[in-house]
């Protein structure tokens, strides 16, 4: 190589290392990680399935208003408003506040969420997918529609006598991938037990509200009463395929042409039919990976 060459490609790197280091190029970093920041949580939003607990059921409803009640044998629970509103939404809550709701199902002031809220799923969560969801509620328009109060009695509407609830049945903490298991089944897992909170509906639950560990997700009484299918092999393997379960998660059409229930129709169209190719796929291999459950005896 040349002197003269050797001086030239030293000015390119020198230009390059110069402009890498000014503040416009700093502030361009920033706002294209930001936005990718806010378009991954987009993504999130919808695996986990926020637009369906956060947003009435009545034509015209603002998304991420609240309104939505959940019926369950304690009383009616609502989801609140979580557009940025400084009144009415989550608009004056700081980024731990956030984290800390769906770590440890506590809200800013210290008191309990009831576990109407999923967090002893969300807990799963890692801390990146939470920073960027909550990056995503925060480009919301903020909406004044005031959050509903629950509808329970005592003394289920005790906050506090949740903390007793919780040392029988919530472990906070990210999930935690299993060494054994394939990396497709890992990310199912993780969208399934996590963002996807599915054993909150398919995994029936005992006189005090927690869930039967021994028959996690394989299905039962559901929240509102309805009987909930099961997920475990034992049942799926004898129904269809992975092409007809992937079809069904994508469409909502059985391979037979019928449509589910009105509940799982409005997951299909909110979260798994929204989900990558992939990661449809890595929930399928979850699921196929379980250990077989018969259904409950009735």
């Amino acid at each position: 190589m040349t002197s003269s060459l050797q001086a030239a490609m030293g000015m390119v790197v020198f230009a390059i290392l110069t402009l890498a280091t000014t503040p416009a190029f700093a502030q361009g970093a920033a706002q294209s990680g930001a936005q990718a920041s806010i378009k991954r949580g987009e993504y999130l939003s919808k695996a986990a399935g926020c637009l369906g607990c956060h947003t009435e059921e009545k034509k015209g409803a603002v998304a991420y208003a609240g309104g939505r009640g959940l019926k369950t044998p304690f009383g009616t629970f609502y989801g609140p408003n979580i557009t940025p509103h400084p009144q009415t939404g989550i608009g004056q809550w700081t980024e731990a506040d956030f984290l800390k709701a769906l770590r440890h199902g506590k809200r800013p002031d210290g008191a309990n969420y009831f576990p109407a809220f999923p967090y002893p799923s969300f807990t799963g969560m890692t801390d990146a997918d939470m920073r960027d969801l909550w990056a995503y509620l925060r480009t919301l328009p903020a909406n004044a529609q005031p959050s509903r109060k629950h509808d329970v009695g005592f003394p289920y509407n005790i906050r506090f006598a949740v903390t007793f609830w919780k040392w029988l049945f919530f472990t906070p903490g990210p999930f935690t991938p299993d060494p054994k298991a394939t990396p497709a089944v890992n990310r199912g897992a993780y969208l399934t037990t996590a963002l996807g909170h599915c054993g909150e509906c398919h995994t029936p639950r005992n006189f005090m509200g927690g869930p039967k560990r021994d028959r996690f997700l394989a299905g039962g009484k559901g929240p509102e009463g309805k009987n909930i299918p099961n997920l475990t092999p034992a049942r799926l393997k004898k129904q269809w395929g992975d092409k007809e379960l992937s079809d069904f998660l994508s469409t909502g059409l059985t391979p037979d042409g019928d449509v589910p229930a009105e509940a799982m129709g409005e997951v299909i169209r909110n979260t798994t039919g929204l989900l990558t190719p992939a990661d449809l796929a890595a929930m399928i291999a979850y699921l196929r990976a379980l250990p077989e459950i018969a259904d409950e005896k009735k």
